[in-house]
């Protein structure tokens, strides 16, 4: 009986190694392919293969933004259970509490939850150290500025997924984007990669990594430094809510400089305002004031109507136009054309709008670009208007002539002097430096009048001008000053103000055009020739030197000779 059951146990258990056998036999056969796919569904993955975005250079190849290798911390939610000693742990690593990563997990999806980005590398070296089951670590890339606010307008800035905010940053987003690759890897258990699947004797990917391209920019960082920093203290000098500053290649309309105050720091991601991220040169709109003078002047000479040394009357100090006061700060008589505009007379400015046709002057600002685009090929440019609603009226008439009635931002009143530091001729805004001839350039004034008009803003900076503190050193300068009152409810604020200078170095052959405007400056003095004028020359100076433009002549022989001493031998002074 024993022996029996010796041998039916016996038959059994060679009937269920039979079984056994057989079964194997099967699913290595017949099944194989079936039981690899499914084999590979759970520990084969395709995986992004990240990208970095292009680099920003400035015109002179300094880098304004680039892309640094950083690490990331997720996990699976269904794989995963942490416990709460690993969110502890976890936690005291990243200085992040354990119930902020619990959160993160619960409102992750469904296979995907971050628990920390941004991690440079010893920090992801120490949570490797944790060994923290369920917890993995991946690579991506993100964007760092090294000249931080300086450049923050016009470069912009990334989200924390990289994708292009403002500035450059978000016009050309596309381009310096990239397009990630993707490829198979077999991962093990707690999601690390075991192999690539895809490498054979190079690597084949699913989809070949697209890497962004680079933009180089006409900014020149060494005048970008310049003009922020004088910017800067001129609004905090003058206690002022807001400025910008926009200075062009008087040869090729390209930006060479653009500052804004208030600014912000583009590597700070977690604290940004958005206000201060404002491009305020582009975007931000005033009735420009006496600025606009030089394009009135040049419609009357144009229209026949007057010479450059014709007399007008401005006495009293005052005229009344339907019923409205236009007045000077004081009675100065009997001043040529020349002479108002170097003294920035309202009342001539007024008398003079008042005999052309009702359209010359709305004409010559749409002509320098009013109401138009500039083509910088910046996000969020505004552009503004030039209204015609009362040119009928005597009132409408005179007032626009001297800048109210129409709204223009920083960008346009530059582009402005760019047709005034070329004879006429209008030209394009760039920020790019492609080295691309632009065809759309076109003389829309008469050179010969431009320049009648320009030897008039020489006035300007001169002793007895409006703004003698507008002149740059050892250069000859062409500008206007502006002073413009902001509109408040119910009418015209007489204390907030916003002071312009805009103006061309040197005269004889201009190099750079730039516009400062100071937002209700409100410490003492509010005028463009007393807060915007010494940036300006201020800027200028500089920046002439720097870009090795030698001093002018007229202007170095007349400082000299303003102190009593002999002139310069310029053939021997350095640039």
């Amino acid at each position: 009986m024993t022996a029996w059951r010796h041998h039916a146990l016996l038959l059994v258990l060679l009937a269920l190694f039979g079984a056994l056998a057989g079964r194997t036999v099967y699913l290595t056969v017949t099944e194989r392919d079936f039981l690899k796919e499914q084999g590979e569904a759970r520990s084969v993955r395709v995986v992004d293969i990240p990208v970095h975005r292009g680099m920003i250079f400035d015109r002179n190849g300094e880098p304004l933004a680039v892309s640094a290798p950083m690490n990331y911390l997720w996990t699976d939610p269904q794989d995963a259970a942490l416990t709460a000693s690993d969110l502890e742990r976890l936690g005291d690593v990243l200085g992040t509490s354990p119930e902020l990563l619990r959160r993160r997990i619960d409102s992750g999806a469904r296979r995907f939850a971050y628990l920390a980005r941004r991690l440079p590398p010893g920090t992801a070296k120490q949570v490797a150290g944790l060994a923290i089951d369920g917890v993995r670590i991946g690579r991506s890339y993100h964007r760092f500025y090294p000249a931080g606010e300086t450049v923050a307008h016009i470069v912009g800035r990334t989200n924390i997924d990289d994708v292009g905010l403002e500035g450059i940053e978000l016009a050309f987003d596309d381009y310096l984007a990239g397009t990630p690759g993707a490829k198979r890897v077999l991962r093990d258990r707690k999601g690390g990669t075991v192999k690539d699947l895809d490498y054979v004797k190079d690597l084949d990917y699913l989809r070949a990594p697209d890497f962004g391209g680079d933009v180089a920019l006409s900014l020149d960082l060494r005048l970008q430094f310049l003009a922020y920093r004088e910017l800067k203290a001129a609004v905090q000098t003058n206690g002022a809510k807001s400025g910008s500053l926009v200075m062009l290649d008087a040869a090729t309309g390209e930006i060479l400089a653009l500052a804004n105050q208030p600014s912000f720091n583009p590597n700070d991601w977690r604290a940004r305002g958005e206000q201060d991220a404002r491009n305020r040169a582009i975007s931000d709109l005033y009735e420009p004031g006496s600025t606009v003078k030089p394009l009135t002047v040049l419609a009357a000479l144009e229209s026949g109507f007057f010479a450059a040394d014709d007399v007008i009357d401005t006495a009293p100090g005052y005229l009344n136009v339907d019923g409205k006061r236009i007045e000077d700060p004081s009675d100065r008589g009997a001043l040529t054309v020349a002479q108002v505009l170097a003294k920035s007379s309202q009342v001539g400015i007024a008398k003079m709008a008042l005999e052309m046709p009702p359209e010359s002057v709305v004409g010559a600002f749409h002509r320098a670009g009013f109401g138009d685009y500039t083509g910088c090929d910046l996000p969020g440019e505004e552009i503004g208007t030039v209204s015609t609603a009362d040119l009928d009226k005597p009132i409408g008439r005179a007032t626009i002539a001297y800048g109210y009635g129409l709204m223009i931002s920083p960008m346009q009143l530059a582009r402005a002097y760019l047709v005034l530091a070329n004879d006429g001729v209008r030209k394009e805004v760039r920020i790019l430096a492609d080295g691309v001839a632009r065809e759309n350039e076109r003389a829309v004034f008469d050179p010969d009048d431009v320049r009648t008009v320009v030897d008039m803003m020489r006035g300007v900076v001169a002793p007895g001008g409006t703004a003698p503190k507008g002149r740059p050193a050892g250069y000859t300068a062409a500008g206007k000053t502006g002073t413009a009152r902001k509109v408040r409810a119910g009418g015209y604020d007489d204390r907030a103000h916003v002071a312009f200078f805009a103006g061309f170095a040197p005269v004889e052959s201009p190099r750079v055009v730039i516009v400062v405007v100071v937002n209700e400056p409100s410490r003492g003095v509010s005028s463009g020739g007393s807060v915007s004028a010494p940036v300006f020359a201020a800027v200028a100076e500089r920046a002439l030197r720097i870009l090795g433009v030698r001093p002018s002549p007229d202007a170095v022989t007349a400082e000299w000779g303003a102190r009593g001493e002999r002139s310069l031998d310029l053939e021997s002074q350095p640039t």
